[in-house]
């Protein structure tokens, strides 16, 4: 099969069971008369940021001294020192971790 090939209704069914509970999980915490486009606007700044959440957690949680955090708490994560890495913390603040 080709990129290009018109999807199957299998393959869209598939990818609906995926997306609709995630749409729905925003959509229920948006304002009443919010519209799907706003709702789908703000649906990618979340996953925008479970993805960096996930992220943050796999650095947090990685073997062999990369565990090594500073108490220096970073205003932006561009902020982080050569050598360290900005890790979005569990209470919401940047920080470098060195390797």
């Amino acid at each position: 099969m080709k990129d290009y090939d018109p999807l199957t209704p299998e393959e869209v069914n598939e990818a609906s069971k995926d997306f609709f509970p995630l749409f729905d999980i925003v959509h229920r915490n948006m304002p009443e008369n919010c519209t799907v486009e706003d709702t789908l606007k703000v649906m990618e700044s979340v996953c925008k940021l479970a993805h960096k959440k996930r992220a943050a957690d796999e650095i947090a949680h990685a073997p062999f001294g990369f565990n090594k955090k500073t108490d220096e708490v970073l205003d932006d994560p561009k902020d982080a020192p050569d050598g360290t890495v900005a890790v979005l913390d569990d209470d919401g603040k940047w920080r470098a971790y060195g390797f």
